[in-house]
């Protein structure tokens, strides 16, 4: 017999979470409990919409708060979004703090772990969207209401988070689509039911998940088009999905799987009606969703704050929190060292930044380490690390580290307050767009398609400088890295393109080896299946459908 987490399936998500107990920790097997029916939240359209609205609130909130055997220690996508450039080495660490585990992903001594948070609740938040997503979908077809184009609007979201639900997991826990055998290689259970025990069925194959998420994405596609659109307008407006976002999710499904033809296409039409950012804008910090090219983000209210557990804590360099004032991030010094001095981008790396941490881990912080010769006397030292934190807004307790970063900056500097966290821009969309067509070997298109972006960011870029494939990928490559810096696309890119970790390599990356250990170093992805994320253990022992040879 297997343990059943009896959890607040449905409600919970609508209404404040009541108790409820855990008898263990399997995560496909549910019974609500303590919490109004699952008929009553398909009753009307109404209670669908705040169905829905729980599973937007899910993306944001602490999980605890949303989800019943979630943990404070996670606050969904405020965790989830730059694990893929701690994990990846682009969101480098400066110094020796673990809040939240933070090191140990960045250390590789998190995913490659059965029994880990990371793995868990991962694993747990995302079946959980998906578990939601089965309701709406089922319960709409089941209900004999007339179709309205609220009701598709409705629709469309359910299909659109179950196949970004699924595409992150299999991302996650089964080999790289284009770097192993999907037809063979084991994926993740498949879940269709909304009804009580919940049971899944074995892992399906990697190509089967990639199927699901196309009929899934083609269905939300189909079901916007005879939506409503979104409603409302700004921030608030972007926290719903839509057809756009429903294009741009098939455009990075099918970038993933080498479907080149399909990516262009799909980024295309995601993009419209997202207009690139001006210089400002793209200076501003990357905290709220009324930017012009956002095109899907969750606004995180202030009533829903996560304290110590945002993105902006792990991330930026304004936070006021431990993890950010002991150990400031810094970027990839062979990266900032590439951009153009005519690119604006570059504003937001401070390589001459000050050594300040006496605790830094590359043991050459405080002035007698100094060697920046731009500080000939302590009193020059001193004055540029008081400039910078006149500037961003930090308190007196913050570090600064050289080639720190200011590219994600809280609205309020220098505080705990929440910011919205960005899912989508149409600035990855030309990225998209460009790389598949110089997969496909079109010069000229993959040209055509980066130039609008490249030239806004760069008013010298010439895009006749790459008229290779192997030339314009290694561009486009760069710039990918440079434009999503921070917004954790690198752990999906270096699957993709099938690269390994080498913060030595090049003069080196800025990352002390000390700190880094065994991460310093990793081999690419098809050679080594720690990149794979382990299958939570309690999920093996609680799924009759999975066993100890299904682990990966």
């Amino acid at each position: 017999m297997y343990n059943k987490l009896k959890i607040l399936l449905l409600i919970g998500l609508i209404l404040p979470l009541v108790s409820c107990e855990n008898d263990d920790d399997g995560f496909l097997e549910r019974n609500p409990t303590n919490a109004i029916s699952a008929a009553d939240a398909l009753a009307s359209v109404e209670n669908m919409q705040l169905v829905l609205n729980g599973v937007h609130r899910t993306l944001y909130a602490q999980l605890q708060t949303v989800i019943p055997g979630g943990s404070s220690n996670r606050s969904g996508n405020h965790y989830w979004v730059p694990l893929g450039d701690n994990l990846s080495g682009g969101l480098i660490h400066s110094a020796n703090a673990n809040n939240l585990g933070w090191r140990d992903e960045m250390q590789w001594n998190s995913h490659t772990i059965p029994t880990s948070l990371t793995n868990e609740l991962l694993w747990y938040h995302r079946y959980n969207t998906i578990l939601h997503a089965n309701l709406l979908i089922n319960g709409i077809a089941e209900s004999g209401f007339t179709e309205t184009p609220t009701l598709n609007e409705i629709l469309g979201q359910a299909y659109t988070y179950r196949a970004y639900a699924y595409l992150s997991l299999v991302q996650h826990y089964a080999k790289g689509y284009l770097i192993g055998d999907p037809a063979t290689d084991p994926g993740v259970p498949l879940l269709f039911s909304s009804d009580s025990p919940f049971t899944s069925e074995p892992r399906s194959t990697v190509q089967e998940i990639y199927d699901q998420i196309e009929l899934d994405l083609n269905a939300a596609i189909d079901a916007f088009g005879n939506g409503t659109g979104r409603t409302g307008s700004g921030e608030v407006a972007k926290s719903q999905l839509n057809i756009n976002v429903a294009h741009g999710l098939k455009a990075r499904w099918a970038l993933s799987k080498g479907d080149w033809s399909t990516a262009a296409e799909s980024a295309v039409t995601a993009r419209q009606g997202f207009p690139l950012m001006s210089e400002a804008d793209w200076l501003s910090g990357f905290n709220t969703n009324n930017l012009s090219e956002v095109i899907w983000g969750s606004h995180v209210i202030d009533a829903e704050t996560t304290f110590f557990r945002s993105y902006f804590y792990l991330a930026s360099n304004t936070f006021n929190g431990s993890q950010i004032r002991n150990n400031p991030k810094i970027a990839d010094r062979r990266l900032v060292d590439a951009i153009p001095d005519t690119d604006y981008r570059k504003q937001v790396f401070l390589p001459d930044a000050p050594n300040s941490n006496t605790s830094a881990a590359n043991a050459q912080g405080g002035w007698a380490n100094n060697t920046n010769p731009l500080y000939q006397t302590e009193e020059e030292f001193d004055e540029a690390i008081a400039e910078i934190k006149s500037e961003y807004g930090l308190v007196s307790g913050h570090n600064t580290h050289p080639y720190m970063h200011f590219k994600l900056k809280q609205a309020n500097p220098g505080t705990i307050d929440p910011d919205d966290v960005i899912y989508m821009r149409s600035s990855e969309m030309y990225l998209i767009e460009a790389e598949a067509l110089a997969m496909m070997n079109d010069i000229s298109g993959a040209q055509d398609a980066l130039a609008p972006l490249a030239i806004e960011r760069d008013s010298a870029f010439d895009i006749g400088q790459f008229g290779t494939q192997e030339s314009l990928m290694e561009q486009i490559k760069f710039q990918r890295r440079l434009e999503l810096w921070g917004e954790g696309f690198g752990y999906t890119d270096k699957i993709r393109w099938d690269e390994g970790i080498d913060h030595a390599a090049d003069g080196g990356s800025g990352a002390s080896q000390v700190l880094y250990q065994d991460a310093y170093q990793i081999d690419r992805p098809s050679v080594n299946d720690d990149w794979i994320f382990k299958i939570p253990q309690a999920e093996i022992n609680a799924n009759p459908n999975l066993g100890s040879s299904d682990q990966n």
